[in-house]
């Protein structure tokens, strides 16, 4: 067994260990990726060769967490790992996005990725960690790669820029950011931040890529210690030069003017696709399928270099905008009177409509991870039907595409949501797109601030967000970034890069590029393009709502939370729970208790005030302190011949002592009180042993002195 170990310092102290050639040695590549006790183990297998008719990279990427790594049993029936969940879908995703655009264009073999969280340490981070152990696997094996790359988690803390900072000090974190690169580029980047300035992001970006560098760098070594500098041949695509020519010569100066045209995306499409068709017809009625395999190839980079040349010599897009222009916004709140907040939010050909329903605590979300577990009371869930771009497509749940896009979103509104003190709600957002050409995410967003402002949500501020393209001429060195893009323009550019922000800054950001050279003046300046973009965008919502309403929708449920002193949670869950079923039971409202620190954390949902302010008088009857001076309503428990105990709160009796009940002197205490008497009584003093005091007389007048009586 040849085992070989690569180290390196974070820069703090902290140390990365890449470790192969001990596990899973039948893979093409292998590696354990070590910080800390979180350990990840990665590797990739590739078909030699490649299916027939297939022109791109069938690439899969699966990041998975072994509940034993955190030495947990999976919940559930099965006890066992199932499906991926959101949250190992979203790294998978990110890891994704750093690797695909690194292969080869032609290498079409069937390719996977495999990461599994094999060790799990608590305050160290796996999904910074998942890309660097992805591609030391592909290093160390023959598998053609333009790498390395790899993926670090940047973040400001206490004002300093960290890069994989421990999971208790994120959460002092005013930004943090996934970034992923080469030894001389940034790939990906996805993150929020507490709206910082597009300065501060690119700062942020560039002291990350200083890490990547070194990582890159480790991998290099690898590669030569284990000896596969050398990569697979490989021939995955046919070429015919003759034909290349001919489908340029024949249709590069039509999809131009096509392009040039200002044409709808649907008839766009369809008078390509004509171009097409006839250019095979011309070839005649018998050309094999590689022929019009090739043409319908080669017709796609024609697409591809007309529309971009368009752009960058013209400066015309495809809908005939120039490359700073908006497309027409119109938004309305509101639109679905049965929901707690609604809003449809349309730009151009995109268009989301957007609910917001308002829930209690057991309403949460349960996570149920081995490495990420709790509770969410903020849920956002994006749909992306067929109907959406015309087409016909069966519902099978969200895919990867929807759960990422959903992600970004909730990223972006999570930042403006109040505290809890401030909003007590369990609240889920519903974006259900009914038209797509150009970034739904960014719609998502603007349609979520619009439904949750409709909601009466007092959200700190409303966001907006644009997507931003990038087309660039690495020979000539001309550039065009275009604000909101479209479909088209996502594939056929060289940058996809998604801002959300308030007035005052960004809070969240999802970046890839597909071009090697980028320069930060470009990034800034494409930052800056999108910030003139966002405010844009902000300025016609808030034609349409511009802060949140004053109240919340007449039909919507109310919370009230109470903070009560911990040592009346038992009193008021009662012996097995019986007192809290009661007062569900018999005030309609559902009641939740929650320890937090000293204190208990009582919240009470209903559809109605009544049962609202039942269930208070309730829980604060029981729960209050009694105070010395004031005056209660009391109920007689008990009679003895000393006086009386009296009931002056739930559980709290309190003795009227039987020269406490009247001025004049009482005998006994027969026929003055019977128990079931209601009776009013001051508080007069509570001794240490928390005995209370009570007095009926101290609240009458005092009869006049007899010689007083005698003068009058």
């Amino acid at each position: 067994m040849n085992v070989i170990t690569k180290s390196f310092d974070l820069g703090d102290g902290r140390t990365i260990e890449i470790e192969t050639g001990k596990l899973a040695k039948q893979a093409d590549g292998a590696v354990v990726v070590k910080m800390g006790d979180t350990m990840l183990l990665a590797t990739v297998v590739s078909t030699v060769g490649a299916k027939a008719g297939v022109d791109f990279l069938p690439l899969s990427v699966d990041y998975q967490e072994k509940y034993a790594a955190a030495g947990r049993i999976p919940g559930g029936f099965l006890r066992r790992e199932a499906r991926l969940s959101d949250y190992e879908i979203l790294i998978s995703r990110l890891v994704d996005r750093a690797l695909r655009p690194m292969f080869p264009e032609d290498y079409h073999s069937d390719t996977q990725v495999m990461i599994s969280l094999i060790s799990a340490d608590k305050n160290i981070t796996p999904d910074c960690l998942a890309g660097l152990a992805a591609s030391a696997a592909i290093a160390v094996s023959d598998i053609p790669f333009n790498g390395p790359i790899s993926e670090v988690r940047v973040a400001k803390i206490d004002g300093q820029l960290v890069i994989n900072p421990y999971l208790s000090d994120l959460e002092r974190a005013t930004m943090e950011f996934l970034v992923a690169g080469t030894e001389n580029d940034i790939v990906m980047v996805e993150g929020e931040a507490n709206e910082i300035s597009e300065a501060e992001m690119v700062e942020a970006i560039e002291f990350a890529h200083k890490a990547i560098v070194v990582q890159v760098q480790v991998q290099k070594e690898l590669t030569e210690a284990v000896g596969k500098t050398v990569k697979r041949t490989y021939s995955h695509e046919e070429s015919n030069p003759e034909l290349r020519e001919q489908v340029y010569a024949a249709t590069y100066d039509k999809v131009y003017a096509i392009a040039k045209s200002g044409t709808s995306k649907h008839e766009r499409g369809d008078k390509f696709g004509e171009i097409l068709m006839d250019f095979i017809a011309s070839l005649g009625e018998d050309i094999d399928d590689v022929t019009g395999f090739l043409s319908k190839k080669y017709f796609h980079d024609v697409q591809y270099d007309a529309i971009r040349n368009l752009v960058l010599d013209e400066g015309i897009r495809l809908d005939g905008r120039d490359v700073r222009t908006v497309r027409p916004i119109w938004s309305e709140v509101g639109y679905l009177p049965a929901a707690h907040g609604s809003a449809v939010f349309t730009r151009g050909e995109t268009q989301s409509l957007t609910t917001v329903t308002l829930g209690s605590k057991d309403d949460e979300q349960m996570i149920d991870g081995a490495f990420v577990n709790g509770y969410n009371k903020f849920l956002l869930h994006y749909n992306f039907p067929g109907f959406s771009t015309g087409e016909v497509r069966p519902n099978r749940g969200a895919g990867r595409r929807e759960i990422g896009h959903g992600n970004l979103a909730m990223r972006s509104l999570k930042k403006v949501l109040p505290g809890l003190e401030e909003n007590p709600y369990t609240i889920r957002i519903v974006s259900d797109i009914l038209e797509s050409n150009g970034s739904s995410s960014m719609a998502t967003v603007c349609a979520g601030t619009l439904a949750l402002m409709d909601a009466g949500i007092k959200i700190k501020a409303p966001v907006s967000g644009i997507a931003m393209g990038l087309i660039t001429d690495e020979k000539t060195g001309k550039y065009a970034i275009l604000s909101d893009i479209l479909g088209d323009e996502d594939h056929l550019g060289d940058m996809d890069f998604k801002v959300t922000g308030t007035e005052k800054g960004i809070v969240a950001c999802q970046m890839d590029l597909k071009i090697n050279g980028l320069k930060w003046e470009v990034l800034t300046n494409a930052l800056n393009q999108a910030k003139e973009a966002r405010l844009h965008i902000l300025n016609e919502m808030k034609k349409t709502i511009a802060e949140p309403r004053e109240d919340y929708k007449a039909h919507a449920p109310r919370i009230v939370s109470l903070t009560i002193d911990k040592e009346f949670i038992g009193a008021v869950i009662g012996p097995g729970g019986k007192i809290i079923q009661e007062m569900q039971r018999e005030t309609g409202a559902s009641i939740s208790i929650e320890e937090v620190g000293n204190k208990g954390i009582v919240e009470i949902f209903a559809d109605n005030k009544a049962a609202i302010d039942a269930a208070v008088g309730r829980i604060n009857a029981i729960a209050a302190k009694p105070e010395i001076g004031a005056t209660y309503e009391g109920k007689v428990k008990s009679i003895m011949p000393f006086g009386a105990f009296v009931e002056i709160m739930p559980g709290k009796d309190g003795l009227l002592h039987i020269s406490e009940i009247a001025w004049e002197r009482l005998e006994t205490m027969d026929g003055v009180l019977k128990e079931g008497d209601k009776v009013t009584v001051k508080l007069l003093d509570v001794d240490k042993q928390g005995k209370m005091k009570l007095s009926k007389k101290a609240l009458m007048p005092r009869p006049p002195k007899p010689e007083a009586t005698e003068k009058k």
